[in-house]
């Protein structure tokens, strides 16, 4: 039996504000694939992070049949669906106060909510699964200290903490190691890595190739809010599609399972 797709977007619309950021786009990501999200700024990445979390809705009156399903699903409980994912952005991490401890950032995971509030209210079982992921992650040492003193780095395991209080089918990433040092970011793929092999399905969004896990294995390419093309990662990852996809030539390196782009700085792109 075919299982439905994580993620079916049919034709819709979206704008931001009076931008139109989608025009008749398109996309389906299978439960189980890993899956990358790669383009330039203003391709439509934020864009397509929003309504994978149901921020944003397709505008009304698309022509013709639209929708957007996830689970096969078009309603949704948000906070039920949201169960469903973890999300680490950088956009998460600047909402929280400097002041909230690392234990709390774990928590506040249960309730999709930055940081916790008196009302909210854990029980033993909580508390001992958020101790567990601090474990797993090497962060409780830093349990009790606040978000606002910790590295980037710490404070993304602490996201990622967050992320996995749900034990999530699919993790969300936007641009994962934005920030961090050599050492922090290869920190953070290995944890990422060992996640996979466990299971866990990632969709990454970025606009650096070396983001892109070893365990990924499809890659889709946006363009000016447009799917330039998608498939294998060993096909899109290529020097044709990527010089395409930023307007210069573009030469690629494998190593390892990870992928990195070297431009050509003497090259002149072709005037319209």
């Amino acid at each position: 039996m075919k299982t439905e797709p994580l993620l079916d977007i049919h034709r819709i619309d979206v704008y931001r504000g009076d931008t139109q950021v989608f025009a008749d786009f398109s996309l389906q990501i299978e439960r189980g694939c890993s899956t990358a999200i790669l383009g330039p700024n203003g391709s439509g990445k934020t864009t397509f992070l929003k309504l994978f979390s149901r921020e944003l809705h397709p505008a009304a009156g698309s022509k013709g049949e639209s929708w957007i399903k996830s689970y096969g699903r078009e309603l949704w409980n948000v906070w039920e669906l949201r169960k469903r994912f973890g999300i680490v952005s950088h956009e998460l991490q600047e909402r929280y106060l400097a002041g909230t401890i690392g234990r709390e950032v774990i928590l506040s995971g249960y309730h999709s909510s930055v940081g916790t509030s008196v009302r909210q209210e854990f029980s033993r079982e909580q508390s001992r699964q958020a101790e567990e992921i601090m474990d797993r992650l090497e962060i409780t040492r830093l349990a009790e200290r606040p978000f606002g003193s910790m590295s980037t780095g710490e404070q993304r395991r602490f996201l990622l903490g967050r992320a996995l209080i749900h034990d999530p089918e699919v993790l969300l990433l936007d641009e994962p190691t934005a920030g961090l040092d050599l050492k922090a970011a290869a920190g953070y793929f290995a944890i990422l890595h060992k996640l996979m092999q466990q299971g866990k399905t990632v969709l990454l969004v970025t606009h650096h190739i070396h983001e892109i896990l070893p365990g990924i294995e499809r890659v889709v390419l946006l363009k000016s809010g447009s799917v330039l093309t998608d498939g294998p990662k060993p096909d899109i990852l290529s020097s044709p599609w990527l010089s395409r996809l930023y307007d210069m030539q573009i030469e690629v390196h494998e190593s390892q399972g990870y992928y990195y782009a070297v431009p050509n700085m003497d090259f002149t792109p072709p005037s319209d």
